[in-house]
C-alpha cells in the first residue's frame, strides 16, 4: 500500500511539473497570438469615421467584411494561395532529396557542416536575402548578363516584377524551414528497415515509395505548414521582387493600415487571411490523413524472396 502511494505521488508531482514547464509556453501563446488575435478581430468590426481618424469601434458590424470581399481582393487572394501552393510543393520537391542525402547519405562527420551550410543564409536579414535577388533578377543583373552570353536569352532577362520572380524568392527565403523537419524525421529513420526491404528484393524506387516515403511524413507535414503559412502572409517577397503584377494579400493589409489607414477593413482583410489560412490547414490535414491511411497499407512490402 506504501509503495502505490509512493508511485501516486510521483505521479501527481510529475504531472505537477509538466503543467508547470507549459507556462512559459501558454502564455507565450496568450500575450503573443490570442489577444492581438483578438484585437485585430475586434477592430474589424469598427469603421473608419473619417479621413483623419484610423478606426472607431462605438458602433460594431460586419460592414467591413463585405467591403473586403472585393473582385480586387479575391483575385490577389487566389494568386497568393497560388503562388503559396506552389511554392510549398517547390519547396518540397528541392527540399527532400537534399534532407535525404544528408541524413543517409552523408558521413555523420560532415552532417553538422553541411546543416551549418543551410542555416547560416537562412540567419540572413530577410530583407537583405530579398534585395540580393532583385538585383540578380534584374535586366541588368549578372545573371540577365551570363544568360545572354551564353545565348540563352535574345535579349535582357524580364522577369522582375512579376509573380515568376516571387516564386523565386520565396522558393529561396522558406526553403530551410522545409529541409529542416524532413533532416530530423529521416535522420531518426531505422536503416535496419531500409536493408530488411533489399534483403527481402526490393528495388530501391519501392524501398523509398514503400519505407521511406510512408515514414517521412510526418516531416513533410511539419515542413508544409511551416512553409506555407508564413508564406501566405508574406510581405516583404513580394514588395520587393512582384511590384503591382506580384503582389498578395499581405500588401493589401499592410496598406490599409499604413497609406490608407482605414484599421477596420485593415483588419477584415487579415481575419479573412486567417480564416482562410486555417480552412486550407484543415483541409490538408484531413487529405494527409487520408494519404497516412493509404501509405500504411502500401507499407507493408510484398516482394519475392531472393533465390539462393
Amino acid at each position: 500500500m506504501t509503495t502505490l502511494r509512493l508511485d501516486g505521488g510521483r505521479r501527481r508531482r510529475g504531472v505537477a511539473g509538466a503543467g508547470l514547464g507549459a507556462v512559459p509556453l501558454a502564455a507565450w501563446l496568450v500575450l503573443f497570438f490570442l489577444v492581438p488575435s483578438a484585437v485585430v478581430l475586434y477592430y474589424s468590426f469598427g469603421y473608419k469615421p473619417d479621413v483623419f481618424s484610423t478606426h472607431a469601434t462605438d458602433v460594431l458590424s460586419l460592414d467591413r467584411y463585405a467591403e473586403a470581399v472585393t473582385p480586387a481582393f479575391l483575385a490577389i487572394f487566389q494568386r497568393t494561395v497560388r503562388i503559396a501552393a506552389v511554392g510549398t510543393l517547390t519547396c518540397l520537391l528541392v527540399a527532400f532529396p537534399i534532407a535525404y542525402w544528408m541524413a543517409v547519405k552523408l558521413p555523420v562527420r560532415w552532417r553538422g557542416v553541411v546543416l551549418a551550410m543551410v542555416l547560416v543564409p537562412y540567419w540572413t536579414n530577410f530583407l537583405i536575402r530579398t534585395i540580393g535577388w532583385q538585383i540578380a533578377l534584374s535586366p541588368e543583373g549578372f545573371l540577365s548578363k551570363f544568360l545572354a552570353g551564353a545565348g540563352l536569352l535574345a535579349g535582357p532577362l524580364e522577369i522582375l516584377y512579376t509573380p515568376t520572380a516571387v516564386q523565386i524568392g520565396v522558393v529561396y527565403n522558406y526553403l530551410p524551414l522545409m529541409i529542416l523537419p524532413l533532416y530530423v524525421t529521416l535522420e531518426r529513420l531505422d536503416p535496419r528497415l531500409l536493408e530488411a526491404s533489399r534483403d527481402l528484393g526490393a528495388s530501391a524506387w519501392r524501398t523509398f515509395t514503400r519505407v521511406t516515403l510512408p515514414l517521412s511524413v510526418p516531416g513533410v507535414a511539419a515542413g508544409s505548414l511551416l512553409v506555407f503559412v508564413p508564406l501566405m502572409g508574406d510581405y516583404v517577397t513580394p514588395s520587393v521582387l512582384g511590384g503591382a503584377s506580384g503582389s498578395m494579400v499581405g500588401q493589401m493589409v499592410a496598406g490599409q493600415f499604413q497609406a490608407a489607414q482605414n484599421w477596420p477593413l485593415g483588419a477584415a482583410m487579415a481575419v479573412l487571411l486567417i480564416l482562410a489560412i486555417l480552412g486550407l490547414i484543415v483541409l490538408v490535414a484531413l487529405v494527409a490523413r487520408v494519404a497516412v491511411g493509404v501509405a500504411k497499407n502500401l507499407s507493408t512490402i510484398s516482394v519475392t524472396p531472393r533465390e539462393a
